[in-house]
């Protein structure tokens, strides 16, 4: 442990050394002035690879800044709040003695100096010093565990939001966005538009050029979906097996049909060949979307249906084709 003492008179300065190290303490700093004693607190300060002082002996009555002043003046820097201080004093003033705690001093030992006394009240403070770091240090590693530990919960349910094939949004995350968009579009009365969108014929594709051809096949269409979004907003996810979706923010239905074609588009300009496609040479997709200024009180159920519907009429009409739900009532 590392005592620095800070006091005027060398004679002293001696006899309190001698002692410290009758008691067994070894790393012994001395200090012939509070200027002396800050000067090398400051350095140590700055000096990143050597420790700080454990423990401060400081003499309360010494010229020009005295031990009290100094006290405040350590106190003001934020890295020294933890070195107790315990002013070495020969008065009996409640007054000083009041001042030098309220100043930070932790304890205080009288002169002329009882060994004994001094070894006791030494081992004392610093045995609360360490328990003190240690628990700073606990305190330090259960900070960093809960940071480490928050950081792999973030992970963890961003990956549970990821489709692992794709590493577009899944599902569930979709799901969730999409009652959030939905609420949101309510609230503002703005249009909404999802585009439910289908490999064609990709079972046939899957049986006869294996499931490594269809993942990789997956993952391509899931990149052009992505790359022909207009806005940050937007979402693409897979819906499930060789299903898409898109969610598009105030987006009208002319708007709509450019993205979605363009989509579409994109997956045949892929030039992935299907020899067992009934509409075309190549892997094409199917898509259907519909436009809602969601009514008050409803689910975007209302949405998911339409757009399946409209899906469902561009499957029927021959495939590798856009359709917009059109509502009939």
């Amino acid at each position: 442990m590392r005592i620095l003492i800070v006091d005027d008179d060398a004679a002293f300065r001696i006899i309190l050394k001698a002692f410290l190290q009758w008691a067994g303490y070894k790393d012994l700093i001395m200090a012939t002035s509070p200027e002396e004693a800050l000067y090398w607190l400051n350095e140590i300060d700055q000096n990143a690879t050597e420790a700080h002082a454990d423990l401060i002996l400081m003499d309360i009555t010494m010229p020009g800044l005295n031990g009290i002043e100094t006290t405040r003046l350590i106190r003001q820097n934020s890295n020294f709040d933890d070195i107790p201080i315990i002013m070495v004093t020969a008065s009996d003033s409640e007054e000083t003695l009041a001042e030098a705690f309220e100043a930070g001093a932790v304890d205080y030992i009288k002169k002329p100096l009882n060994k004994i006394e001094l070894r006791a009240r030494v081992r004392s403070v610093l045995k609360l010093k360490q328990e003190t770091d240690q628990r700073k240090e606990r305190e330090k590693e259960l900070s960093e565990a809960n940071r480490l530990l928050h950081e792999a919960n973030q992970k963890l349910e961003r990956l549970s939001f990821q489709d692992g094939l794709t590493s577009i949004p899944n599902r569930r995350y979709f799901d969730r966005f999409l009652r959030t968009e939905w609420v949101r579009a309510m609230r503002l009365k703005k249009q909404i538009v999802l585009i439910m969108m289908d490999i064609d014929f990709f079972k046939l594709f899957n049986d006869s050029y294996g499931h490594l051809a269809g993942d990789e096949c997956l993952k391509m269409v899931a990149n052009v979906l992505n790359e022909n979004l207009n806005h940050p907003s937007d979402l693409v996810a897979r819906y499930g097996g060789e299903e898409f979706v898109a969610l598009l923010r105030d987006t009208d239905k002319f708007t709509a049909f450019e993205i979605s074609e363009t989509m579409r588009t994109g997956v045949a300009g892929l030039n992935i060949t299907q020899g067992f496609s009934h509409c075309s040479g190549v892997v094409t997709i199917s898509g259907g979307f519909a436009v809602m200024i969601p009514p008050e009180n409803s689910s975007p159920e209302l949405l998911i249906k339409a757009a399946d519907n409209a899906l469902y009429m561009a499957k029927h009409q021959g495939r590798n084709r856009i359709c917009m739900y059109e509502d009939e009532s």
